[in-house]
């Protein structure tokens, strides 16, 4: 993140996102100004907050694909949640505050990966000595006994040269399985090793069940005993799991733990969609709860201190960007202490038709590219004609226009339609190559198009 200028930001975000210039260059400044306020002094830095961002727009036009793909970038911490699924406390649902502790989760994932790559060549070594262990055990006594030893007990000097002997010669051949181990000639050979499993107890939920503070889930797993069985596995499967188990050894969960809210309290990002969906409307009993949901987002926007399983995490400078379509209210219409926690607010355009043609030519992954690459599999090469995706382009615009606008989703039921015969037949179809042009994409969605209250249904 450190080494990205908003201008770096907005270009790796045009290789994925076509067009929202200004929603793009939104989010540049915003996790710009997060490595400035890290560059600052102790006493400043706590008093400079995040710019929230308020994307308006329709369905599917980028709004989470921004956001998602920035946290990808930056390597954040990042949840996407929808406020439709949030009550007000004391009604059946979930509790706003789990927003936080889902990020704190998904910022331990990170630390975690970012910790076992650390540890990745001690593990391995471990391992090796383990298995090394496993095909050469070490001798139990009386073994490798030489003749007359017995009776040359009282003799201390042979008795001491003979262990030396046998220790030399055990060292050997454990140093021999080592290398044949290494060169890969045991692969197949069979040890036996011990597997632990833990028996996760399963808790009733109910509510406020999962608002609880205290980790209740892992004080039953350290109540109730782990099941340990031994597994006769090839050493090329026993690697694996004594790997993991290796790694798992060397980490610090303490540590991650503090390190992990510490990254999601800088560096987290919280996207809240279907912002406007908890505008209350007037005339509907269900809007009680509506209202109170804002209540409860407020001062988690505002910045507060929230106790988790892992550890207390501040939100102060956590990163909120909320999205909504706002068809029948406007942002104005929220919480004016919730309206003014998100000074930066960007409206994304509708696709056009010149939008859509992009969408299937530009990003590294676009749906073209998926298809062909799903088709090659079947030893058929899929060739995407300029006319033929005009006309896909014309004809998800013109449907977008005339029945529900969702943006570019509407190129996944399109395209899905026109190639749902090919991806049928395609395993006996035995075809080396199918151009899909302007003609091949009329004779199977022209009519379908054409016909608006089918469209309705199919499109």
């Amino acid at each position: 993140m450190n080494s990205f200028t908003p201008k770096e930001i907005v270009e790796k975000l045009d290789k994925h996102i076509v067009g929202q210039a200004e929603a793009k260059r939104a989010v540049a400044v915003a996790i710009r100004n997060r490595w400035r306020r890290q560059q600052l002094a102790d006493e400043m830095r706590q008093e400079v907050s995040p710019k929230n961002i308020l994307m308006i727009g329709s369905t599917g036009v980028g709004k989470t694909e921004i956001a998602r793909r920035l946290a990808k970038l930056t390597g954040a911490p990042f949840i996407k949640v929808e406020a439709t699924k949030y009550t007000e406390v004391g009604y059946y649902g979930r509790d706003v505050e789990s927003m936080v502790r889902e990020l704190v989760d998904n910022a331990i994932t990170l630390v975690k990966a970012t910790e076992k790559e650390k540890v990745t060549v001690a593990a391995r070594e471990r391992t090796e000595n383990r298995l090394v262990e496993l095909l050469c055990p070490n001798p139990t006594s009386g073994q490798f006994e030489f003749p007359g030893s017995q009776s040359n007990l009282g003799n201390s000097s042979e008795s001491d040269q003979d262990s030396e002997t046998v220790s030399e010669s055990f060292e050997r051949t454990r140093g021999k399985f080592r290398k044949m181990l290494q060169n890969g000639e045991l692969e197949d050979r069979n040890v036996e090793i011990t597997i632990e499993q833990k028996v996760t107890p399963v808790m009733m939920g109910g509510m406020g069940v999962e608002q609880m503070d205290v980790d209740f889930q892992g004080m039953l797993e350290k109540i109730i005993p782990s099941n340990r069985s031994k597994k006769d596995l090839k050493v090329s499967d026993a690697r694996k799991v004594i790997f993991e188990q290796e790694v798992e050894a060397l980490l610090d969960t303490d540590k991650i733990n503090l390190m992990a809210i510490e990254l999601a309290e800088n560096s987290g990002i919280i996207f809240l969609d279907e912002i406007d969906k908890v505008v209350a409307t007037e005339g509907k009993s269900a809007d009680v709860s509506r209202q109170g949901v804002q209540r409860d987002l407020l001062p988690i926007v505002e910045g507060t201190t929230i106790q988790t399983k892992h550890g207390y995490i501040k939100t102060d400078h956590i990163l909120f960007v909320a999205a909504g379509a706002f068809h029948t209210n406007q942002p104005s219409d929220l919480m004016p202490e919730l309206q003014g926690r998100f000074p930066i607010r960007v409206e994304l355009n509708d696709l056009t038709r010149e939008d859509f043609i992009r969408i299937l030519t530009e990003p590294k992954s676009s749906l073209t590219t998926q298809y062909q690459a799903l088709m090659k599999t079947e030893g058929v090469q899929l060739d995407f004609e300029p006319d033929g995706i005009e006309a896909l382009a014309e004809i998800a615009f013109r449907v977008n226009q005339q029945t529900m606008n969702i943006g570019a989703r509407r190129l996944y039921t399109i395209m899905e339609h026109l190639l749902e015969e090919l991806s049928f037949e395609a395993p006996e179809m035995k075809i080396g190559k199918v151009a899909v042009n302007a003609a091949y994409v009329q004779d199977r969605l022209g009519d379908v198009a054409q016909n608006e209250d089918l469209s309705r249904y199919i499109l």
